[in-house]
């Protein structure tokens, strides 16, 4: 499906919960909700391609597995960070939406600690 198509979905359904607005607030959410859910399976079966583009990168190159599993790891992150944390600002609840931004942030974080570890030691061995 391509961009055209999923912006498409996004306007009809967007229509549909501004509908729903006044009278019942709770069914625009769950409009909001199935849509962004679908658009996040399309935007999920784009990363596939990702992927095997990756892992080509990594049969021409000599980068260790590690470093290319822990980007995959961070880019998930980051995703579903993002998705989780605007549905909750478009439920008005952007406290929650803050806290998952910030322990999305601290699993990046986390998560890239074996590379920090190897650049502080590449450094330290060219001292």
């Amino acid at each position: 499906m391509n961009i055209t198509q999923i912006t498409i979905i996004g306007i009809v359904a967007v229509l549909l919960a501004i509908q729903f607005k006044n009278k019942n607030q709770e069914y625009g959410m769950y409009i909001s909700l199935a849509t962004a859910i679908i658009i996040f399976y399309f935007a999920v079966d784009k990363l596939d391609v990702i992927v095997e583009t990756i892992n080509g990168i990594q049969n021409n190159i000599t980068i260790s597995n590690l470093y290319i599993d822990i980007l995959l790891k961070i880019i998930g992150i980051a995703y579903i960070a993002e998705f989780g944390s605007q549905l909750c600002k478009d439920a008005g609840y952007s406290a929650i939406a803050s806290q998952i931004e910030i322990v999305g942030k601290l699993s990046i974080l986390f998560v890239s600690l074996p590379i920090l570890l190897s650049v502080i030691d590449t450094i330290t061995l060219f001292l």
